[in-house]
């Protein structure tokens, strides 16, 4: 959990204070967390997950190889969850249309 916190505290530019006073943690407390000496509640990995706008999840399980890796999904995922069905539908055709080969070998 704790390279799980720093992974997205490092793709989102924050800072220990940062979190610390965004989200009224103590500084102690969410050290602790981050040097892995401690293991916060669900409800503390709940605001952190609300915090960086992912799933608990993504804080709590080793996704070592997963597609969240790459900075540049976690945007587009961040920004599709926003999108309506119609503007998602256009985006998979310009998606379809650039990367036409590697869509029609799957």
């Amino acid at each position: 959990m704790a390279k799980n916190i720093k992974k997205y505290m490092n793709l989102h530019n924050k800072t220990r204070n940062d979190i610390c006073n965004d989200l009224s943690i103590s500084y102690t407390t969410f050290a602790d967390w981050v040097n892995a000496k401690t293991y916060p509640r669900i409800d503390k990995i709940e605001l952190l997950a609300n915090y960086f706008n992912i799933e608990k999840s993504d804080l709590v399980e080793d996704k070592e190889n997963s597609l969240k890796e790459v900075p540049e999904l976690v945007v587009i995922n961040k920004a599709m969850k926003k999108m309506t069905p119609d503007q998602k539908k256009k985006m998979m055709n310009i998606l379809k249309a650039s990367f036409e080969e590697e869509f029609n070998d799957s």
